[in-house]
């Protein structure tokens, strides 16, 4: 089908998607955010009966080399420590998904020391942990490609209609703010927050490392040249990811400050994936709303949530699961037999 072509059948699915939704029993636009999420969903799937019954979340964790030059308030350990909390079932994103019924994966992309030995973890280790992005580049290109690979094959995984993806690393929050600067060309002081729960001091030391690490390479990187300079094993991991999950035809929930600059990699490096995004919320992060601001999005929450995970993507699940539902089994004023508006 030829571009134009392709384009026309688009609009005309569109209009007969807003035309379905406007039809049920309803003033139009009385569901707000919820139609148009509606809408996304069905022009994403390609059918006025969507489906949003199966979830998954992928959690991806790793270390970071920049973690030795004291830019969180935790030791590198925690990643390890919490790789194990996710498998014996006692973290955050656990207890959600649990209660949403959403199926939780974790995947080791780097986390530091030997590898962990656990029937349900998924081994994807690129190294034990990045290098300090403040003295060289956080990866080379070959390890950047091989944690995209590894990440598009995850997310393209057949068996659910919508994907969530978390992460894990102490230092990754540092990691994000490098890659948002660079990909966005402003000063990366803005973007840096205090993480996982930095005082002033500490958050002061963590933007002059960060500055330090900036100054190494131009104002602005290309995708892959960013993640490669100062991404993370599981934030590059990530965005392979959603690649992947948008290739399959895939609606995916994003998440906090981590997942967002991921998505913005993502979308750089194939702007179609941007219509497959959901944001989720807004996090208490202060870069968050600069580069939730340079993608053009508004999420669907804002808890004054920053804890990662994919906790918040997993709130926005039910959000899904009723716009489709809405969409599929409301009935119409011509069904229902009510009156229409005079």
């Amino acid at each position: 089908m030829a571009a134009a072509d392709k384009a026309d059948a688009a609009a005309a699915f569109a209009c007969a998607v807003r035309a379905a939704i406007d039809a049920k029993t309803k003033p139009v636009g009385a569901l707000g955010r919820l139609e148009t999420l509606a809408a996304q969903i069905a022009e994403i799937q390609q059918t006025l009966e969507p489906l949003a019954e199966r979830c998954r979340l992928t959690v991806f964790a790793a270390d970071h080399g920049i973690a030795a030059a004291g830019v969180s308030a935790y030791p590198s350990e925690v990643t390890r420590q919490m790789v194990l909390n996710f498998l014996a079932g006692g973290a955050a994103a656990n207890v959600i998904a649990r209660v949403l019924g959403v199926e939780i994966t974790i995947v080791d992309a780097g986390v530091s020391g030997d590898a962990i030995e656990h029937p349900a973890l998924l081994s994807h280790r690129i190294a034990s942990r990045t290098r300090n992005a403040v003295n060289e580049p956080a990866m080379t290109a070959s390890q950047c490609e091989q944690a995209l690979d590894a990440g598009w094959k995850l997310g393209n995984e057949p068996g659910h209609e919508v994907a969530c993806f978390g992460e894990m690393g102490i230092g990754n929050t540092s990691s994000a703010s490098l890659v948002a600067a660079k990909l966005l060309g402003v000063p990366v002081e803005g973007l840096a927050g205090p993480g996982t729960g930095l005082d002033d001091a500490g958050l002061a030391r963590k933007r002059r490392v960060l500055e330090s690490a900036a100054a190494r390479t131009p104002n602005e990187l290309k995708p892959v040249q960013a993640l490669s300079e100062y991404g993370g094993f599981e934030s590059v991991m990530l965005a392979g990811a959603m690649l992947g999950a948008a290739e399959a035809g895939k609606l995916v929930l994003v998440d906090g400050f981590i997942a967002t600059v991921s998505a913005l990699a993502a979308v750089r490096m194939s702007s179609g994936v941007k219509r497959h995004l959901v944001f989720a919320h807004r996090s208490a992060e202060p870069g968050h709303g600069t580069v939730l601001d340079a993608l053009d999005v508004d999420p669907l929450l804002d808890l004054d949530m920053r804890l990662g995970e994919g906790t918040g993507a997993l709130l926005a699940w039910p959000l899904v699961q009723a716009a489709a539902t809405m969409l599929r089994d409301m009935a119409s004023f011509a069904s229902a037999g009510v009156s229409e508006r005079t």
